[in-house]
This record gives structure tokens, sequence and C-alpha cells, in this order.
């Protein structure tokens, strides 16, 4: 409990797979997760976490089958009508492509961040129709705009200058970064938030993934020693000196 990660990014995956082994629609899948997100959110709230960023549709999504998609979106405003933000104390807010979405998903994001925002707890942050890559686009395109229009010299465009563009600019960047489902791929998400970021990937299909398991991607950030470049050495005098 003494080093527990400020924020948390978790790629949920697995849920369609979970569901194809037991001979059910991959939609399923996805209702099953969403309970594992509830769980998952609490006890994240409880421990002390501060953002937790869960990868729940990406703009690649949009190629799935018409139904699916129907189906995640109805998923997605059910969740938003839990009480498990009021119960939690948890803000909510939302990163992506806010305007490819279906407009009563984008009426009731609005409601929801708004509802929320008095909350002090955790801010359980929703990557929705989010492509790093877009993202990263949109941020090369202000800045650009910038520069053009005298706003902002090329000279003193720094990693700054992005960051502070980014859709995820009011949270700090991920500690840990967690991927069910077994494979081992980032998935265009966080792509320049990551950059320092603790990788943990596990077998578990998203639906199966209990407390235990967030222990234990917890207890393995916290078995690792983050030098952001420097040595062993240098990062253990530091620690001395904070001491």
């Amino acid at each position: 409990m003494n080093r527990i990660p400020q924020h948390i990014a978790i790629i949920m995956d697995g849920n369609g797979r979970w569901a194809t082994e037991r001979g059910l629609d991959r939609t399923f899948g996805h209702k099953a997760g969403l309970d594992t997100v509830t769980r998952i959110t609490a006890e994240c709230s409880r421990l002390g976490v501060k953002y937790l960023t869960l990868y729940t549709f990406s703009t690649e999504n949009w190629k799935r089958p018409a139904y699916e998609i129907e189906a995640l979106m109805g998923l997605v405003l059910n969740f938003l009508e839990m009480e498990l933000f009021s119960d939690n104390n948890v803000k909510f807010k939302m990163v992506g492509d806010l305007e490819s979405l279906p407009e009563s998903v984008q009426k009731k994001i609005h409601y929801m961040e708004d509802l929320t925002a008095k909350y002090d707890g955790m801010t359980l942050v929703v990557a929705l129709s989010y492509s790093s890559r877009l993202e990263l686009s949109s941020v090369t395109r202000q800045i650009a705009q910038d520069v053009k229009d005298g706003k902002l010299n090329a000279d003193d465009i720094t990693e700054q200058t992005i960051s502070d563009r980014l859709w995820t600019s009011f949270m700090p960047d991920p500690e840990l970064l967690i991927r069910t489902g077994g494979e081992l791929r980032i998935s265009n998400y966080l792509l320049w938030q990551i950059a320092y970021s603790e990788l943990y990937f596990c077998d578990t299909y998203w639906p199966d993934f209990m407390e235990d398991d967030l222990y234990k991607a917890i207890a393995s950030y916290q078995s690792r020693q983050r030098r952001f470049g420097k040595t062993e050495a240098q990062v253990e005098e530091d620690e001395k000196v904070k001491k």
C-alpha cells in the first residue's frame, strides 16, 4: 500500500474470445466484461488510485460487425447509468473522438461528466472511439496552426507543448499499463503517454480478471525500479536523499 500507482491504464482484452470459448455470441463477453469494469473500478478507488483509464473502444473497432457495435454502444449507455460513480465518489471523463459517437452516447457522456464533476475521489477515464495516432495527428495540426497564426514559435516547441494539447492533458501519464487476454501489443493506445510506463501483460481474459489479478499487476509494478534513463545507483541515491 506504500507504492500504489496513481494512474493505471488498462487494455481490456479478451471479451470476445471469452464468449466464443463458451459457445456464446461475442456480445455476451462484453456484457460480462462490464461486470469486471464495475469491480475493478471500485477496487482501484478503494486502493487509492487517482486515475484509471480504460481502453473501451478504439477507432479501429468501428470496422466490427454493426450488431456488435450497436451492442457495445448500448452497454456504454447502461454503464453510464450505474450508481458506481456516486457510490464510490468517482469522477467520469472521456477521451477520444466524441463526434464519431452516436448522439445519444454523446449526450450521456456530457451529462455524466457534468454530474460527477463535483466528486473528488478517483477519476475514471473511458477511452472511447480512441486512437493514439488520431490524437497525435490532432495535436500536430493544432501546433502547426498556432505557428501559422504567429501564436507559437517553432523553435519553442517542446515535449510539454505536445503534452499540453493531448486529450489526456488533465491527468498525469500512466505509471502502470495492464493488458489482459494474452496479447503482447499496445494497439494504438496512449503511445505518447506510456513512454515510461511499466507494462504488465497477463493471459486472463478481461471477464475473468479479478481483484487478485489486479493485486498481482500492482505487486509487479512495485517490484520494479523506475529509472527514467538513470543508473540503478543514481536512483538509489535519489531515494536516500528523499528519506
